[in-house]
């Protein structure tokens, strides 16, 4: 699991909470904790939880994030009443009841009920958290004319008393135009001056020329990570070679340890990746 970390992670991690001002009796009860806050997220592509074997398993989703102990998950590839593919299953709300996680969903593609009285037919992606999230919105971003429309989904966490923001995307898969209208969107939605974490599918590598504003506005945390192990490729599940799902994070994050989960290449196309993170007072 994530949580088995080496004693440099440990260290630093003690470092950063140390040098943080003692907490008083009312911070305490009242859950507003000075210091740092440590977080595990995770990003990760479910496929509508059809695995690599065929099987559609949302437990063996479920299953793959409890292991990783992620505080906070983006989802990309998430049905909600979508069809029949998925059992016209609530996906957003039957993993947050698995794992006893809040949750909120981004409907990228949102169409009227087959049937009077009907649920909605919806696609898109969700963020779960083992922290309340005490807001959200979902954003649609550019698309052109025949593609499918793509969203920045956001939502604010209340961590022990401290507001994180957390963001999870998947760009356009086939058209190079649009992901560049989009990385650009998505760092004039986020900015730069808050603590944020932005995670998803972005269907480029991190050298491809629509993910230079990324690049740029953002810490990598791949590549700043000090425990980071192999090459970070992600897709496709059962031999990686495209690192294309990313963790991002602003100046007020400090990346501490990432890697690519392989516990169960089949749960998913695209395995998961974790970075556990540091929020700076």
């Amino acid at each position: 699991m994530f949580r088995r970390t080496l004693p440099v992670l440990a260290a630093a991690v003690a470092f950063a909470a140390a040098a943080a001002s003692p907490a008083t009796a009312d911070e305490v009860s009242a859950g507003r904790l000075p210091g740092p806050r440590v977080l595990d997220v995770m990003t990760f592509n479910i496929h509508h939880a059809q695995g690599t074997d065929g099987a559609l398993d949302l437990r063996r989703v479920a299953n793959v994030i409890r292991e990783s102990g992620a505080d906070v998950v983006g989802l990309q590839e998430v049905d909600k009443h979508y069809s029949a593919r998925s059992n016209w299953a609530d996906q957003p709300a039957e993993l947050a009841e698995l794992l006893g996680y809040h949750v909120v969903f981004g409907a990228n593609i949102d169409n009227s009920p087959p049937a009077p009285g009907g649920h909605r037919v919806q696609y898109g992606t969700a963020i779960l958290s083992r922290y309340p999230i005490t807001a959200s919105d979902n954003t649609w971003l550019y698309k052109s004319p025949g593609q499918e429309q793509r969203g920045l989904l956001h939502a604010t966490l209340d961590v022990h008393g401290r507001k994180v923001e957390f963001y999870d995307t998947h760009l356009a898969a086939s058209a190079q135009a649009d992901r560049l209208r989009q990385t650009a969107q998505v760092v004039d939605l986020i900015g730069t001056a808050k603590p944020g974490i932005l995670v998803g599918d972005f269907n480029a590598l991190p050298g491809a020329p629509e993910s230079q504003p990324l690049q740029k506005a953002y810490t990598d945390t791949w590549v700043k990570s000090r425990h980071a192990r192999g090459d970070g490729a992600t897709y496709p599940a059962q031999s990686p070679t495209e690192r294309i799902d990313l963790v991002y994070a602003t100046r007020e994050v400090t990346p501490l340890v990432t890697k690519v989960l392989n516990d169960d290449p089949t749960a998913s196309d695209h395995r998961p990746l974790l970075s556990k993170l540091l929020v700076k007072p």
